[in-house]
């Protein structure tokens, strides 16, 4: 057989991620800055306790309004910095979010009882029952410390998704209570009508962009595409993929190595929504992910009907040959990882090496589709067999399979105990971190 190599990739000029990265923390630097402006616009109280818990409440909502622009799935954003990464950054801001809130209301307390005479305690509970917007944020409070707390990694490890989203969902009503507080109360506001306005367009941005990520686009775009089951194959024992079609799929901005968030509208699982890989390149007339059984979730996919609706939330992920930086590329799978693998071996452009690892051969999914696409585009194919103990993956054996490791792009996907060593051994081989690139799974409330 004849293979066909795709000519070299030349490297990416810009880093998408960064360009990304740099533009999002310039606009929260240009708005922190905007906010001290205003402050210091104001004027400051004679009590420093005072005006040290005023900054942090301003400071405390600002930090929430960027919290919303993480979590908004902004196709732009996703992109460029993957839904994994900018759901850290929300967790991270959470808890910022969590200590100056709290600064602002110890300060604010103890600073109004040192000026009345009396203790924190007993002027917070006078301020609640005569100052208008104070007991709508002590509830705002008392809502955050509670997210907070099941948001913590032991409370989070121990809770189902779908608790952990019904109680995050109070953040929202949080929100509400804060910003109403603010505007109505809040010196800076009450003294500045442009400041008044200028914090409605923060608001309004960031409340704005949520809405059009989570409700207006795919709303949207299962409107236009109507997904629906088209074929469910069984590739082994416990690993299916299903075939979803639509409509004017070719128009659907998916791209190798992105997943969706899927819910498919049966009777039993119309309100779950997982996060599985495409397991082969959009060709605008179907979509595929390939699924193994870890739950009975994904279980019960094997038992989906052909003509099902799903709902389909995506595309989402950074994963995708948009962050190449070299004219080669390494693509490294484990177990059920393939699945974004395979996709981008038949999307990605210049000489691949694809190493598998998995226990045994039986393990090995999709793998007689890896091994054609490996003919047909020139690339080199590794399955690499045999227990955990000892790596197989260790920098050794990774630098003999790939003697040139460190000029290409490194795509990894597979379990976190593997990706974690493999990161490891790239780490010890010198390959740059730039040309490293690898997404995890998480959803963000």
């Amino acid at each position: 057989m004849t293979t066909v190599q795709s000519p070299p990739a030349p490297p990416t000029a810009t880093r998408p991620r960064v360009v990304a990265r740099t533009g999002l923390f310039a606009v929260l630097a240009a708005n922190a800055a905007v906010v001290a402006y205003f402050f210091a616009q104001a004027g400051f109280a004679s009590n420093a306790l005072i005006v040290i818990g005023r900054l942090a409440g301003l400071y405390g909502a600002l930090v929430m309004a960027f919290q919303l622009v993480l979590v908004a799935r902004l196709p732009w954003l996703d992109r460029r910095i993957g839904m994994d990464r900018l759901t850290s950054w929300h967790r991270w801001t959470g808890f910022a979010l969590l200590w100056t809130l709290l600064a602002h209301a110890v300060f604010i307390s103890f600073g109004y009882a040192d000026g009345a005479g009396v203790g924190p305690v007993t002027e917070l509970v006078d301020l609640a029952e005569t100052t208008e917007g104070v007991l709508r944020a002590i509830v705002a409070l008392g809502l955050i410390l509670v997210v907070g707390a099941v948001s913590a990694r032991y409370a989070r490890r121990r809770l189902a998704y779908e608790t952990w989203h019904f109680i995050h969902l109070y953040t929202y009503v949080a929100v509400v209570l804060a910003f109403t507080h603010q505007v109505a109360v809040g010196t800076t506001f009450t003294s500045s009508s442009a400041a008044k306005t200028y914090w409605y367009a923060v608001w309004a941005v960031a409340l704005g962009a949520l809405v059009l990520g989570r409700l207006v686009l795919p709303l949207w775009r299962n409107t236009r595409h109507r997904f629906r089951v088209s074929a469910v194959v069984p590739e082994s024992d416990n690993v299916v993929s299903v075939h979803v079609t639509g409509k004017d799929l070719d128009k659907l901005p998916a791209r190798a190595g992105q997943f969706f968030l899927w819910r498919f509208l049966t009777a039993d699982r119309w309100w779950q929504a997982n996060p599985f890989s495409l397991s082969a390149a959009p060709d605008g007339r179907t979509l595929r992910l390939t699924v193994k059984a870890a739950g009975a979730g994904s279980a019960a996919l094997r038992h989906v009907k052909v003509g099902t609706r799903v709902f389909a939330e995506g595309p989402y992920g950074a994963f995708t040959a948009l962050h190449r930086t070299r004219p080669q590329s390494l693509l490294i799978a484990g177990g059920v990882g393939v699945t974004p693998i395979r996709a981008l071996l038949e999307d990605i452009e210049g000489h691949a090496i694809v190493v598998y690892r998995v226990a045994g051969e039986r393990d090995a999914v999709l793998y007689d589709e890896l091994r054609d696409l490996a003919v047909a585009k020139g690339a080199e194919l590794h399955l690499v067999t045999g227990p955990p103990v000892p790596d197989k993956l260790a920098p050794r054996e990774l630098a003999r399979l790939v003697p040139d490791i460190a000029e290409r792009d490194v795509f990894l996907c597979g379990p976190p105990p593997m990706m974690k060593a493999v990161l490891g051994s790239l780490g010890e081989l010198g390959v740059p971190k730039r040309q490293i690139h690898f997404e995890r799974f998480s959803l963000a409330g």
